[in-house]
């Protein structure tokens, strides 16, 4: 069944092989579910496979709603439950904690990420010299915060991350790392980063849902009335966008400067670099209730932008100026811009306003 799945996801090409071997029988059912996948070469399309209706015993024994019965007895509100669109760790260690480590049947095995602590030694890359050395990190629900430690035996923390502002999101390819990931909190107002890996896969996803009940066990405590589906969506969040634009300066007579963007919620921010820790500049991205609009295209004066496809976000106070190097880019950027800024804003996202806006520290 861990094999069958795995296949299904596209997480475990050797799983075809197996499935064409004995012990799956030539007629099973579930051998032709699993050659029948998409995903699988040459594979029929499942809806042709009418031996399936066929085999009441065995969709009744491994359908759906059976495997879950058994295999997601106890999944933890705060944990993650990947999508196909997720990266490939977190897919293959769900299947892997459901089908393979039976996390779901037995609590105690979910010890690793539900007991509020956390202490191991993580791969983090230097602020100033972009090396990933060993580092200590230890997560502590009692005293709110996730810390690290430059040396082993270190009493006093490098770094104290508050789960107040803590956030974690899976980025292999810009780590390059395929368990690599990205830790943003707040310091004194403006988005810090921290890019850490390990080799074990699971390790990594332990800690992601160790961030991820810290900061449900807080927001339990911070809203005493809220249900469980109102906090979940709040205890990890995916970038809105990542990439490269230019951008000019406030005064629009500077030249344009390439620059990495990440779109973090309303935080539009801009750094030298995709692995820089902090950013160069930040722009908060109110609502159209609130003046805030995206438009296609720069200004007929505008001068200086070698990338040939514009972005103009226009605020309440100024306007900011970007260029794209493709169309596509251009698209999916205002496309972006514009879920945001359709979407009202909340009551605490007006501190934003003042805070953000005009938070930009160089080109």
């Amino acid at each position: 069944l861990f094999h069958m799945c795995c296949l299904l996801e596209g997480l475990c090409p050797r799983a075809e092989k197996l499935l064409r071997r004995p012990p799956f029988p030539e007629c099973s059912a579930l051998r032709l579910l699993v050659l029948s996948s998409p995903r699988v070469s040459g594979a029929a399309s499942l809806a042709n496979i009418s031996c399936l209706h066929a085999c009441p015993q065995f969709m009744a024994s491994a359908g759906n709603d059976a495997a879950k019965a058994k295999y997601e007895q106890k999944i933890p509100a705060f944990y993650y439950r990947p999508t196909h669109t997720d990266c490939q760790v977190l897919r293959e260690q769900w299947f892997r904690a459901r089908y393979e480590r039976d996390e779901f049947v037995y609590i105690e095995k979910q010890e690793p990420y539900s007991t509020g602590y956390r202490e191991g030694f993580l791969w983090k890359r230097g602020r100033d010299n972009g090396q990933f050395l060993s580092r200590k990190f230890i997560l502590s629900e009692r005293e709110g915060s996730l810390k690290y430690f430059n040396k082993h035996d270190a009493r006093e923390p490098k770094a104290v991350m508050r789960i107040e502002t803590l956030n974690a999101t899976f980025r292999p390819a810009k780590i390059g790392s395929p368990n690599g990931l990205q830790v943003t909190y707040l310091r004194d107002n403006s988005t810090r980063n921290i890019f850490v890996y390990h080799e074990d896969g699971k390790e990594m996803v332990d800690w992601f849902n160790a961030i991820r009940a810290a900061r449900f066990h807080y927001l339990q405590v911070a809203f005493p009335g809220a249900s469980d589906a109102d906090l979940v969506p709040k205890l990890t969040r995916n970038f809105v966008k990542e990439g490269y634009m230019e951008k000019t300066g406030p005064k629009q007579t500077e030249g344009f400067k390439k620059r990495w963007f990440t779109m973090d919620d309303r935080r539009l921010m801009y750094f030298k670099d995709p692995l820089d820790a902090y950013a160069r500049g930040e722009v908060f991205i109110g609502s159209k209730e609130n003046n805030y609009t995206v438009l296609s295209g720069l200004p007929p004066s505008t001068q200086g932008n070698r990338w040939p496809f514009g972005i103009t976000i226009v605020t309440p106070d100024r306007k900011f100026l970007f260029a794209c190097e493709t169309e596509a880019e251009q698209k999916d950027w205002i496309a972006a811009f514009q879920r945001v800024i359709n979407r009202p804003m909340l009551p605490q996202e007006y501190a934003g306003t003042q805070t953000h806006t005009h938070k930009v520290t160089g080109m």
